[in-house]
């Protein structure tokens, strides 16, 4: 995997939001209008590693297959699919058109891969949401096109249920991308203003929706407008000038006790962190990361990580999950301060005259960076954190920065010990390229780990269907929590707040053809 997919797995945790906007009208007409928190950037689907511009995207391209709310693989641009090893050829549907009246091809479903997974593209989802190593083939007579593999692996079908298929004029200028789309999705991009509106029209024609869903009655504009700031973004909700965002900080429960406003709880990802494994970190010993985890009340901490919204953490991918299952109660070292006192002592830490532990010269000190980007709950978590590592003889320095420096910290400086880092992915196999392999800045692997087990495991996983690999994958995880390589605190939830319409998203995607203006809309 590449690099610059680290960068990938933060980005897709930034959080999405969904709306429904002012305008008014029946199901059919009107306007829906969905706050997003900061401008999508470039909207060719190759580059897309943001969560906000995959929120975009999804208004325009389809997907091969889609899954259903209980994880299931449903129909897409695909009516059927036949699932081999390392294969799995996809007939499509007929008379699916692109924006611009040409009809979809199986050769442009290839080209869409192939672009992707080309070295001179240097796309940073080669090998995160497209599997390294992934080829298409068409074939336009015989209407089906064909992934494959160079060996086995698990979620081949799965897979394609991220990959955006562009077509029409940009399949061959894909500079046409930038501020335009091109696919064959329900709406189609009419103007872009950079960081501060998108504007998207219905196209009526459309009837090749997941599971044969149309844009009959979906509203004839959806205007996406960047509103960076939560609390004004709440205000706009709240006096109807927008019909949705998503929410996670403290105007979501201002919102939870407003009347008429529509309200639904969402899981986003887990608050987790990361020891740096480096041969000159304290947390290269094994003994060290267990005892740092043990001296930390996790369950404390999830409350105050999660301001008391989130859920008791069990896995490490996003909902809907393919593989079904609780990888993390009973694997993660318990709150025990007198063992981690024991451990550390055991190790060569022994305590200083101020308090902090020493070994061999060397002060325990830990460098913890987090995301101050991430809200009020995560800047409390780290100074719990490092209340609770001082108390054990540790010293701890606190280090906040926005995104950008943080991912920049994570690849290039090493310039941390314990990092504060959601990552989120739809597919165990996703996560690899992260935790093994080889180590930041020449690979994705940030934190140096090298978990025998973890990677034993998921070479068996990756080469079985995925149901049949899914007690491997959930046991790899496990894996990764009982050597403390990284530690699940809680899974986060966010407020997916409405006024005047409704819609659905899944993973960061609108589900295009659920949205609708209600009536006051």
């Amino acid at each position: 995997m590449r690099r610059s997919a680290a960068l990938t797995a933060l980005a897709l945790l930034a959080a999405a939001c969904g709306s429904s906007g002012g305008g008014g009208g029946p199901a059919g007409g009107g306007t829906f209008t969905y706050a997003i928190p900061a401008d999508p950037g470039i909207l060719d689907p190759a580059m897309g590693v943001l969560t906000v511009t995959n929120t975009t995207l999804s208004l325009a391209y389809d997907t091969l297959v889609n899954l259903s709310p209980d994880g299931k693989v449903v129909s897409g641009l695909a009516e059927k699919w036949d699932v081999r090893p390392d294969s799995v050829t996809f007939t499509l549907r007929k008379g699916v058109t692109c924006s611009d009246g040409a009809p979809l091809t199986p050769s442009d479903v290839a080209a869409s891969v192939n672009h992707i997974a080309d070295p001179a593209t240097k796309s940073p989802i080669y090998g995160v949401l497209v599997p390294t190593g992934m080829k298409a083939e068409a074939d336009d007579a015989g209407g089906t096109v064909t992934l494959s593999m160079p060996k086995p692996f698990s979620f081949i079908l799965e897979s394609a249920r991220a990959i955006f298929i562009v077509c029409g004029k940009g399949v061959k200028d894909r500079s046409l991308l930038a501020r335009s789309t091109s696919g064959s999705g329900p709406y189609q991009l009419t103007e872009a203003v950079p960081s501060d509106h998108y504007t998207f029209k219905a196209r009526r024609d459309y009837a090749w929706g997941r599971q044969g869903a149309t844009a009959k009655d979906v509203p004839e504009t959806v205007v996406l407008k960047v509103v960076p700031n939560e609390q004004t973004a709440a205000n706009l909700l709240v006096s109807g000038s927008i019909n949705g965002a998503v929410f996670f900080g403290p105007d979501r429960a201002r919102l939870e006790a407003s009347p008429g406003v529509g309200k639904k709880v969402i899981s986003q990802g887990n608050g987790q962190f990361f020891y740096h494994q480096g041969d000159d970190r304290p947390a290269h010993d094994p003994a060290v990361r267990k005892a740092l985890t043990q001296a930390v009340n996790l369950k404390e901490l999830a409350g105050i990580a999660s301001s008391n919204t989130g859920r008791p953490a069990t896995g490490l991918v996003l909902e809907p999950r393919p593989c079904q299952g609780d990888s993390v109660t009973g694997h993660v070292p318990a709150f025990d301060p007198a063992a981690a006192a024991a451990a550390l002592d055991a190790a060569g830490w022994k305590a200083g005259a101020d308090g902090v532990r020493t070994k061999g010269g060397q002060r325990l000190t830990l460098r913890l960076m987090y995301a101050t980007t991430r809200g009020a709950g995560v800047q409390a978590a780290a100074e719990y954190l490092g209340a609770a590592w001082k108390k054990a003889g540790a010293e701890v320095k606190l280090n906040g920065m926005i995104d950008t420096k943080v991912s920049e910290s994570l690849n290039a400086t090493q310039d941390w010990d314990v990092a504060w880092l959601p990552i989120g992915v739809t597919l165990p196999s996703q996560l690899a390229g992260f935790l093994s392999g080889p180590a930041a800045p020449k690979g994705a692997n940030f934190a140096h780990l090298s978990n025998s087990r973890y990677e034993s495991l998921i070479a068996k996983a990756s080469l079985v269907p995925a149901a049949e690999g899914c007690p491997l994958w959930l046991q790899s995880e496990s894996a990764l929590f009982e050597d403390a390589d990284l530690v699940p605190v809680v899974e986060n939830t966010v407020l997916q707040a409405s006024k005047g319409g409704t819609y659905e998203m899944q993973s960061g995607f609108f589900v295009p053809t659920s949205i609708r203006l209600t009536a006051g809309g």
